[in-house]
């Protein structure tokens, strides 16, 4: 027999009725029912009941057993009575007498139980992780995961694509993000970068000739961490393609996302990629107030600036004498109510703002009326306009925010989520995706005046170099998210591969082509030799994986994360260097004032 086990704790069943196994295992739970005692045991794949009483030659030894020892049992296994059938687990018609036992690992006293569904600080989570995973819905995730990425692999080799793999030890590069530098110890004083993605090694593979690239690709980034995001690295499906437009490289990733969400989404469902609908950049900040916008969600705002240009309500009259101002109506469906509308506008004030307009109608003496302050200010013709507009009807409201959408629109955004949870009105059994397109390259500094990038940099600009000779702040990119459930899940675009739209491209920021070179020269020189036109994606799976496992925070679904001061509270990083490692790298710390 093997020195640990015959098989796992998941795989008996009444056919193993009379056989002696071996099991090993963590002591999940004890119970003592009038001097027999009953253990779960358990391992990675199920639980076993095992027990034990005065007869058995161990029971001395099992007595002293406590919750997460880990241990060998030898066994015979019975039938349980029908009336002691557990069916809530595969092998709950048997349990297993113990003849012999061996402790392999003892426990001391746990500072985190594993049975159970007691809540613990992230802190004491993070700091004993291998206790934490333990937890049953720790392992289902993690199995989860794995599953994922597997499954990712295999639909992208079907697509005749091939997986490679580029540094983790690079140049730094300006990806959006804080770079992890490494100081060198052969080089003192210069310093190599972990990559924050392989975006200029894969541009760089198709210069070289290979056709189709993916890679389930580590990521560096020193970021402020976020509940959907990690502070230090993250893996993500990374894919680039020559010869293709935009739609091509939709084509190609959107059926291994949604094959992905159709395997693993359980009861969920999935919209068809072909129907995942394309919204422009400015549409969905207008519509949604975002740009991963929740599909699940109907409300579409709309702007209703006209109706209150040169209206009694003073305050919305007023803002739009301004240039850039507009003032924004959410739809409320059902939401007709002054009780529903009074909780918006205390959101609307915790959130940071005034309060938030609203109209609300009603069943009145005459037929249906309009009530709520803004109805009375602007009277029954405009509130009238706005009612139809909207396509709304007796128990529906409206609510209204004005000023620059900069301003604004994010709080917008969050009162559709709100609006569209709390009135029932968002599909929770379901995944909802929509590709966002034509991205603005440029932004401008409102207090400097100056031009500088709002996306990717590398992405084609939309006219090409022509683009280019016109107004910066109208140049679009071939740039696109994929926004599931309202998380930004993928990101890409066509990349710029022709030097002289690059050079003109970042001329228009602000930086002159001698820093491009220097900042990016193995990019741009390999441009100079044939390029071909090419794109690509990334898709984020730690993301992925928390929406697949109905999880919030990106930490449930990784293995050994961060906690929210970017600190591995279990490894101790981040420690402090040696003097001789300083020494070794020609480097001195100089304290913080």
């Amino acid at each position: 027999m093997h020195a640990y086990r015959s098989m796992t704790c998941a795989e008996l069943t009444r056919d193993n009725v009379g056989d002696t196994v071996r099991l090993s295992g963590w002591v999940h739970r004890i119970r003592d029912h009038g001097g027999i005692l009953f253990i779960d045991l358990r391992d990675h794949y199920g639980i076993t009941q095992v027990l034990c009483d005065p007869d058995s030659p161990v029971f001395a030894e099992v007595e002293k057993l406590r919750s997460e020892f880990c241990i060998r049992i030898d066994g015979n296994v019975m039938a349980r009575a029908d009336e002691l059938v557990n069916p809530k687990l595969p092998t709950g018609e048997v349990e297993v007498f113990i003849r012999d036992m061996e402790i392999l690992g003892a426990s001391e006293e746990l500072p985190l139980m594993v049975f159970g569904d007691q809540e613990y600080p992230e802190e004491t989570r993070l700091r004993y992780r291998y206790l934490d995973l333990r937890r049953e819905q720790m392992q289902t995730s993690m199995k989860l995961r794995s599953d994922v990425v597997a499954s990712m692999r295999k639909r992208m080799w079907a697509q005749d694509f091939r997986e490679y793999q580029t540094p983790i030890i690079t140049a730094s590069s300006p990806e959006g993000a804080r770079d992890f530098l490494v100081p060198s110890r052969l080089h003192p004083g210069r310093f190599y970068a972990l990559p924050q993605a392989p975006q200029q090694f894969k541009q760089l593979m198709m210069v070289a000739g290979f056709d189709k690239y993916f890679q389930i690709a580590p990521c560096f980034r020193d970021e402020d961490p976020r509940a959907d995001r990690s502070p230090t690295d993250f893996y993500q499906l990374d894919m680039e393609m020559s010869f293709v437009e935009q739609q091509d490289v939709f084509d190609a990733v959107a059926p291994v996302l949604a094959g992905v969400f159709e395997e693993f989404g359980g009861d969920r469902k999935v919209d068809a990629a072909a129907d995942w609908p394309q919204i422009s950049y400015r549409d969905s900040a207008l519509w949604y107030g975002t740009d991963k916008p929740d599909m699940r969600n109907p409300i579409k705002m709309q702007d209703v600036s006209e109706h209150f240009r040169g209206s009694g309500f003073a305050i919305f009259a007023k803002l739009l004498e301004q240039e850039g101002t507009q003032i924004r109506a959410i739809p409320a469906p059902t939401g007709g109510s002054r009780k529903f509308c009074d909780r918006m506008n205390k959101f609307a004030q915790q959130e940071g703002l005034p309060g938030m307009g609203y109209i609300f109608w009603r069943e009145g003496a005459d037929g249906m009326e309009a009530a709520g302050p803004l109805a009375k200010n602007i009277g029954p013709e405009r509130t009238e306009a706005i009612r139809q507009q909207l396509g709304l009807c007796v128990g529906d409201a409206a609510f209204f925010l004005g000023g620059k959408p900069s301003v604004f629109e994010k709080v917008a955004g969050k009162a559709r989520d709100v609006i569209g949870n709390e009135l029932g009105l968002t599909e929770k059994d379901r995944f909802a995706f929509a590709w966002i397109v034509d991205f603005p390259i440029y932004e401008k500094d409102d207090e400097t005046g100056e031009i500088d990038f709002e996306h990717n940099p590398f992405s084609m600009p939309q006219g090409g170099l022509e683009a280019l000779e016109g107004d910066p702040l109208e140049v679009l990119g071939y740039q696109y998210d994929l926004a599931c459930n309202g998380y930004e899940i993928l990101s890409g675009a066509i990349r710029n591969h022709k030097p002289e739209i690059m050079f003109k491209a970042f001329e228009i920021a602000g930086y002159p082509k001698e820093e491009v070179i220097k900042r990016f020269g193995g990019m741009v020189n390999a441009f100079r030799f044939g390029a071909p036109p090419h794109g690509g994606c990334a898709a984020g799976i730690d993301r992925i994986v928390m929406l697949l496992a109905d999880q919030e925070n990106i930490r449930e679904v990784m293995l050994f994360p961060m906690n929210q001061r970017a600190e591995d509270l279990m490894m101790g990083a981040p420690s402090e260097p040696s003097n001789e490692q300083l020494r070794e790298l020609s480097l001195r710390i100089i304290p913080q004032e």
